[in-house]
């Protein structure tokens, strides 16, 4: 396959019958020089990607929706809108911060599952898989710029997309390792043409060189066995020689290991008392075979924590047993709290009573977060938020580990999905449910935003004024700063309690705003209102406080130049 995401191979859109020989010598031309290895489709032209051309998007809070139970900790953020919108302001205020993208995109089953421009993309659709793969396209490249450089994205899918998904993935992130797990979320099966259908994957992308993959945590589920071998194989003393060696007892307690035994030492029994009262405990079997310990001796004293001895009644000696309840993931989950129906579905209604198509298990998206949030401060970004699952489970992790992670989901209102699923489903779990006291009850911090727009007029004063005038949210949002301090015509002031926001607005206010921040005596990040990139230093010279200086709209206007290409030089 070759690389490239043409209309037509061409750009134009018009069928290649229509061209004349010349244009299709140069078409040839062109696809010689792109790569021959990668993925080709129809790119499609997608309105809320055109409609950047002549405006931009920006945030405003619906401030009736605000959450705040926990003043002193992060402020978690629902976006509501089309999702390439919200990813193109968080380039603004995230670029680089997040630690985790989790996503579970529309599948494209083509039932109608989803729209691409206002129409449902049906089976009938010859361009359905050009459409999804546009769409995704468009949202991987804004998403890639928000991770972290240890950031991990995760992605959802079924078999319709799974591997166009794969080589795309592959396309966009070349130096990142990918790894595709398989998920029984559907125990009982969907019938399909041949096959009776259980499954689904996850992607899991990461820079490559680094373990990431956490252990997986099972104190339910814990692997409890004796840690002298007990295999039917390689199990016998000749077959590992550093494998057998004293483990000393004190007290019913392990307290350390012995050297490895010399070829001619054979202790006669499992247990020997010395006269200090320590024990020592060999790996010897009822029939009195030397075995070997499943550890060897340079390595068993990283396991010495998940180690305890039991005495054997039957036996009538003290054995070593190894409690383990770490372990690494495998590539297929098959846990049965990952089943969508039960923990999807079923959970979602008890939380709130509303229909939702194919929620995700709750416990499988906690353990996907799981298995790669090494921060227990960090950030996690879902732009497909849907039923809000993923902030449910972000909340949940919290509870369990003390964590201070903070979610943001973005998500359109499609049939009310943002107002009526997304949002009561998080005050529900921040407020509680009396049959879920578990995981409900989770006191959290939340903003609820929209996405907004102004014309894209980067020549008119009057547009970059009202451009800076609508920011305001965004640069909240940046600085994660929502408490008003001052709120003037001239310049506003938020703060977290340990940093302020300040915006200028009018430069000739500057002494009174200098004023302001020296009063509230912490480090400020300063915003100010600037016709070109000057962002006035002279005129915070000897400023009391900490601060850093960024002009604004041209801040905002670099990046979306960026995302969107320059209107100028297009025109």
């Amino acid at each position: 396959m070759a690389n490239g995401n043409h209309k037509n191979g061409n750009g134009n859109g018009k069928p290649l019958e229509e061209y004349t020989r010349e244009e299709l010598l140069d078409l040839v031309r062109k696809l010689r020089r792109k790569k021959k290895f990668g993925l080709v489709w129809e790119d499609k032209p997608e309105d809320v990607a055109v409609q950047c051309e002549a405006e931009l998007p920006v945030l405003e809070q619906v401030t009736s929706r605000a959450i705040e139970k926990t003043p002193d900790e992060p402020t978690n953020l629902i976006i509501e809108g089309d999702n390439y919108h919200a990813l193109s302001v968080l380039n603004y205020t995230h670029a680089g911060k997040i630690d985790v993208i989790y996503i579970d995109p529309p599948y494209n089953t083509g039932a109608q599952d989803w729209k691409y421009n206002n129409n449902y993309v049906d089976s009938n659709d010859t361009f359905r898989h050009s459409k999804w793969l546009s769409m995704m396209g468009k949202r991987l490249r804004l998403a890639k710029s928000l991770l972290k450089e240890d950031g991990v994205l995760i992605c959802a899918i079924d078999d319709n997309e799974q591997a166009h998904l794969g080589v795309l993935i592959e396309e966009l992130f070349p130096a990142h390792e990918r790894h595709c797990i398989t998920v029984i979320h559907n125990p009982g099966g969907v019938q399909g043409k041949n096959f009776s259908y259980n499954h689904e994957y996850a992607y899991f992308i990461f820079p490559a060189g680094k373990k990431y993959i956490e252990l997986q945590n099972r104190e339910d589920r814990p692997d409890i066995r004796p840690l002298r071998d007990v295999s039917t194989g390689n199990h016998l003393r000749t077959d590992a020689k550093n494998c057998f060696y004293p483990i000393y007892v004190e007290a019913g307690k392990i307290t350390g290991f012995g050297n490895v035994s010399p070829d001619s030492f054979h202790p006669k029994s499992a247990n020997i008392m010395r006269k200090d009262g320590v024990m020592e405990i060999y790996p010897i079997d009822p029939q009195g075979n030397e075995r070997k310990w499943v550890f060897a001796r340079q390595s068993v004293e990283k396991i010495k924590d998940e180690l305890s001895v039991e005495y054997n009644k039957q036996r009538k000696i003290w054995d070593v047993i190894r409690k383990k309840t770490r372990f690494n993931y495998k590539t297929v989950w098959d846990d049965k709290l990952f089943n969508a129906n039960l923990f999807g579905t079923q959970l979602l209604t008890k939380i709130i009573k509303t229909k939702f198509s194919f929620p995700k298990s709750l416990y499988l998206v906690r353990e996907c977060i799981a298995a790669v949030n090494h921060r227990k401060n960090g950030i996690v970004l879902d732009f497909f938020a849907g039923s809000g699952t993923t902030g449910h489970a972000v909340l949940a992790l919290n509870k369990e580990d003390g964590g201070k992670r903070q979610f943001i989901l973005c998500t359109n209102n499609e049939n009310n999905i943002a107002e009526e699923v997304t949002y009561p489903r998080i005050k529900k779990v921040i407020d509680g449910v009396k049959e879920l006291p578990d995981i409900t009850g989770i006191p959290a911090n939340v903003r609820y935003f929209k996405t907004a727009f102004v014309p894209r007029d980067e020549v008119s004063d009057n547009a970059r004024r009202e451009l800076v005038k609508r920011s305001t949210e965004m640069i909240c949002v940046r600085e994660n700063t929502f408490t008003k301090k001052y709120d003037i015509k001239e310049f506003k002031v938020y703060t977290d309690g340990k940093t302020n926001t300040g915006i200028l607005f009018d430069l000739e206010s500057v002494a009174d705003f200098r004023k302001k921040l020296d009063v509230l005596k912490l480090p400020a990040h300063i915003y100010v209102f600037s016709l070109s990139n000057d962002d006035h230093a002279e005129d915070f010279e000897n400023l009391e406080v900490d601060h850093t200086l960024c002009p604004i709209p041209e801040s905002i206007l670099e990046v979306y130049r960026r995302l969107f290409g320059d209107k100028d030089k297009d025109e």
